[in-house]
């Protein structure tokens, strides 16, 4: 890859009347991998996939960074059973930020030594116990909320940081244990 140092790229495109572009060296990649143990220890289920940094999410990073794992925010995680289409996908805003369908007793803060953070990853965990976050239906997302934890109810949007469509998980039945571990990536921080 070459760099151009003497900007005749930018003059080109400047006498054509051409945008030059955005091209921010710094982006968040975010991953999360969801564990179901049966009550044996054995498991059950796994789950990888990248998760949205909300636009909310941006925001925290962008001014507090890494920061975030000794700040009240975010507060802990939270999970949904409901129908995640492509009408409400995960998505940096709208509908897509957001959990579509709470599921009662999840909310939960992070685990004793999370959030984490080093060289520009933090990671977030949560372990739900047997008999917490049980539910008959499939566990099909999961998200980070700035909001208060003890709140047994839903996160809007604008308190939710990341968010995670979960394909494979299925239900968690009362003897069973989920861990739900994020990793961000800050890319292109110093």
């Amino acid at each position: 890859m070459s760099t151009d140092t003497s900007l005749i790229r930018d003059e080109v495109k400047t006498a054509l009347k051409a945008a030059r572009g955005h091209n921010h060296p710094i982006s968040i990649k975010g991953v999360v991998v969801a564990e179901l143990y049966g009550p044996d220890g054995a498991l059950k289920s796994r789950v990888a996939t990248c998760n949205i940094v909300t636009a909310v999410g941006d925001q925290l990073y962008a001014s507090r960074g890494a920061g975030l794992t000794t700040s009240a925010l975010p507060t802990g995680m939270k999970l949904g059973t409901g129908s995640v289409t492509s009408g409400n996908a995960p998505a940096k805003t709208g509908t897509g930020a957001a959990l579509t369908g709470y599921l009662s007793g999840s909310n939960k803060a992070f685990d004793a030594t999370y959030p984490q953070a080093s060289g520009g990853v933090v990671t977030y965990r949560v372990t739900y116990e047997p008999g917490e976050a049980t539910s008959a239906s499939a566990i099909t997302e999961a998200v980070i909320v700035t909001d208060t934890i003890a709140t047994d109810a839903t996160s809007s949007a604008a308190n939710t940081i990341s968010r995670v469509a979960l394909a494979g998980i299925g239900s968690k039945a009362s003897g069973d244990t989920l861990t739900i571990t994020w990793t961000h990536t800050l890319l292109g921080a110093a």
